[in-house]
């Protein structure tokens, strides 16, 4: 972090009742994307589909003159280049990554960032050598308590210029199956995506997974960077420090049914039965229910949700809906999880739009032929 500069207001902001969605917002918009709703249907997700969200610029890296420098509080600090990471033990793990603000964009009163839907998800299989024996290779002294990671994209966010960073315990650095991944579905990771070496942190949202890493350091006081203790917040008021974002919610996801309106995305499907799929995840531990909803809510039946096929990856589910009467209707869909947690049919509001995993709603014209 190397100082201050007065481009935009210090807080996060709420939007008026009135007030549109700006250029700057819709600048954001069109540089990241989410997964379209349909390609849940895929497993692991195709590059091209997997949802997308750069801070600041895609950094321009050399990979060949690329190093990451690894230090602080071990006995023996060391510098890796990209031929020394591959040459590390390698495993590759199918992992879920959702962005903090997935849903930002239906929370009322508005908060003012990239307004996501509930789009912003996707599943890869990323290869990569293990962060804990790295650490451990190094000599981790006795007063470590946490674990600092830098990547090379550097811009300004309310107005404090600074490398994107970002913190996690050491335990959860050592426990949480970590990669330095340098591979994204069987290829050399895409620049968008944090070529040549990214951190995989499995469970957690987007934010931990820093990408474009060139330095890792292990700390003797916690992580105080601006992306933990600004940022990525669970706050309601201006001024409130609130809690920190850290694992992803419950969350279920439904592949649209029949086709759609260009402009509002409403399916039209047919009076019938009708096959519902999607996926569902949770940074919690297994998802271990899906219901699904066919009146805004009211009611809930279960879906049929399909084994894990990774610890750390959505499941499938499915669910045959009978649509008996024409007319409007809207279909949702909700996840519970390991521990218990369900997702909310009411929105869970928080100042800077994190972590609302409020269920989806499908608005659905049901047509007689």
């Amino acid at each position: 972090m190397t100082g201050d500069l007065d481009l935009a207001e210090g807080a996060a902001r709420v939007a008026r009742p009135d007030e549109a969605v700006s250029l700057d917002e819709l600048q954001l918009a069109a540089r990241n994307h989410g997964l379209p709703l349909e390609a849940l249907r895929y497993d692991v997700t195709p590059v091209g589909l997997h949802y997308l969200l750069v801070h600041y610029d895609i950094p321009d890296v050399d990979p060949d003159a690329w190093r990451l420098a690894v230090g602080g509080a071990v006995s023996r600090p060391v510098t890796l280049d990209l031929d020394d990471v591959r040459a590390r033990p390698a495993t590759t793990a199918r992992v879920t990554i959702e962005c903090a603000g997935n849903g930002r964009a239906r929370l009322l009163p508005r908060p003012v960032s990239q307004p996501w839907l509930t789009e912003a998800v996707g599943t890869a299989e990323w290869t990569g050598t293990p962060l804990a024996p790295l650490l451990d290779e190094l000599g981790v002294g006795d007063d470590a308590v946490a674990v600092g990671f830098r990547g090379a994209d550097h811009g300004v966010e309310r107005g404090v210029e600074q490398d994107y960073e970002r913190g996690l315990s050491l335990d959860d650095a050592r426990t949480g199956d970590l990669l330095l991944a340098y591979e994204m579905n069987g290829q050399p990771l895409p620049p968008q995506h944090g070529a040549p070496l990214r951190l995989v942190a499995p469970g957690w949202y987007g934010m931990a997974h820093v990408k474009w890493l060139t330095h890792i350091e292990v700390l003797t006081e916690p992580f105080a960077g601006f992306q933990n203790d600004t940022a990525y917040r669970l706050t309601q008021a201006e001024g409130d420090a609130g809690e920190p974002v850290t694992r992803m919610r419950p969350r279920a996801l439904m592949s649209p049914p029949g086709f759609p309106d260009f402009m509002t995305r409403t399916r039209v499907v047919d009076v019938g039965d009708h096959e519902l799929r999607g996926r569902a995840w949770s940074g919690g531990g297994p998802v271990r229910r899906v219901e699904v909803s066919a009146d805004d809510g009211r009611t809930w039946a279960d879906a049929e949700l399909a084994p894990a096929t990774s610890r750390w990856a959505w499941q499938a589910w499915r669910y045959r809906w009978r649509a008996d009467t024409p007319g409007r209707t809207t279909l949702c869909c909700r996840a519970t999880d390991e521990s218990g947690e369900v997702q909310p049919v009411e929105q869970p509001w928080n100042r800077q739009g994190m972590a609302n995993n409020l269920v989806q709603r499908i608005p659905v014209l049901v047509r007689q032929r």
